[in-house]
């Protein structure tokens, strides 16, 4: 996988057609991506179906005073089941298996985890459940999530997987394979 920083100077450096040898040019791009980041206050995941599933739905992001509101709704899952919830490193959904995004949004190096563990990944988001008619849905305030600096959840993939997230094994959940896709955007 590239390392982020040389897909920013890739970026800069078709943008600007100058050079990203400089730190300072990189620390430039960056805080244009954090102050558009920070003048809008919804983002949106647009979920498309992976590794041939039917699935498919909205992830809402917002600000609220204790985190990161997450909403979603996804459909075409089996009723009645649980399905792991996350938020993964790179926002690349090209790969019909939704490989390309990663692993777990983890910039600290935590253990995975629930939801409410204090050590967890912050791509933790635990599972959805769905209805009878196979339709998941969750309104919940994430503390951990952000929309600015390091841990920024922005140009980052959310991925439903088929099994349901054990919320212990290492390195992720052992919640099997990634049925879903969307990357983390502006809402307009």
């Amino acid at each position: 996988m590239m390392n982020p920083k040389k897909i920013l100077c890739s970026f800069v450096l078709a943008s600007t057609v100058a050079g990203c040898s400089q730190e300072s040019e990189v620390v430039e791009a960056e805080a244009a991506v954090e102050s558009q980041a920070t003048a809008f206050s919804e983002f949106v995941a647009v979920l498309h179906p992976a590794s041939g599933s039917d699935v498919e739905g909205v992830v809402l992001f917002s600000n609220n005073d204790d985190g990161v509101r997450v909403g979603a709704q996804i459909s075409g899952l089996a009723p009645m089941s649980t399905h792991g919830f996350h938020i993964h490193e790179f926002g690349d959904c090209r790969e019909p298996d939704a490989s390309s995004a990663g692993g777990h949004l983890n910039p600290d190096g935590l253990p995975h985890g629930a939801p409410d563990d204090d050590r967890r990944h912050d791509g933790d988001l635990g599972n959805l459940v769905t209805n009878g008619a196979g339709v998941a849905q969750t309104n919940e305030v994430d503390p951990e999530l952000s929309f600015t600096g390091p841990d920024s959840i922005l140009g980052r993939a959310v991925v439903i997987h088929a099994n349901a997230d054990d919320l212990e094994s290492q390195p992720s959940g052992d919640a099997g394979t990634r049925i879903a896709c969307g990357v983390i955007g502006v809402s307009s």
